[in-house]
């Protein structure tokens, strides 16, 4: 079929055109595989929810009303089968968060370990293993968030919405949702503490250098990730 604007599109599935509806999945499937495979276990089982996802908005696209985007409005759908399939597979109690006198990690920032998961290792052997250590620790540490606290951290970080988007998405209201998304970042901060040297290229007992001091400027209110 010729392309069209995807309001024309959810027109013709609303009207049951398959051919539509299959346009509409492929201007999002790997957005919703994406968050999917972030938030259950296996790339099996993430394909399991991507399908149920795309059934399930096959089956009641009569019912957007054009309220929100067609984003918000499927992303709401993906989101609740994660966190239904999440909870039925929970056997874990949420990790309490580092206590307040607890200093580990307060110069790092989830901004430093994308700095440092980012670097472009060229040809040096072992500045490639480095990378790719971090990177696994950082998706470990992401993996064992609270599921809401990781689906929120799927969204702002993986999907690079906005916090409003997200407050929509889960039906939260935007204060719920900064909290739920500073919540991660602590723990992120407590997991991640001791990379945060490597990232900025120092080694502990040293100044903080300036990829540090980018990311909280002394008399200013750390904003969360980027957000103020």
């Amino acid at each position: 079929m010729p392309p069209q604007d995807e309001g024309g599109l959810i027109g013709e599935a609303q009207r049951g055109s398959a051919g539509a509806f299959e346009e509409l999945v492929r201007l999002h499937d790997r957005e919703v595989l994406r968050l999917a495979l972030r938030m259950v276990r296996s790339e099996e089982e993430a394909r399991d929810v991507y399908q149920e996802a795309f059934l399930k908005a096959y089956r009641s696209i009569r019912e957007f009303r054009g309220e929100s985007s067609f984003k918000t409005w499927l992303f709401r759908i993906v989101t609740n089968l994660c966190l239904d399939h999440a909870r039925r597979q929970a056997g874990r109690r949420d990790e309490p968060l580092p206590a307040q006198g607890d200093h580990r990690g307060d110069d790092w920032t989830v901004e430093a370990a994308r700095l440092l998961v980012d670097r472009r290792p060229e040809s040096d052997p072992e500045r490639a293993l480095e990378a790719t250590e971090v990177r696994r620790r950082v998706e470990e540490a992401v993996r064992r968030l609270p599921e809401r606290e990781r689906l929120v951290f799927a969204l702002r970080h993986d999907q690079g919405l906005r916090l409003v988007a997200i407050a929509e998405i889960l039906d939260a209201s935007g204060e719920t949702v900064r909290n739920c998304l500073y919540r991660a970042h602590q723990r992120l901060r407590a997991a991640l503490s001791d990379l945060r040297w490597a990232a900025a290229g120092a080694a502990p007992g040293r100044a903080a250098p300036a990829v540090e001091r980018k990311f909280r400027a002394p008399g200013r209110r750390e904003p969360v990730n980027g957000v103020k």
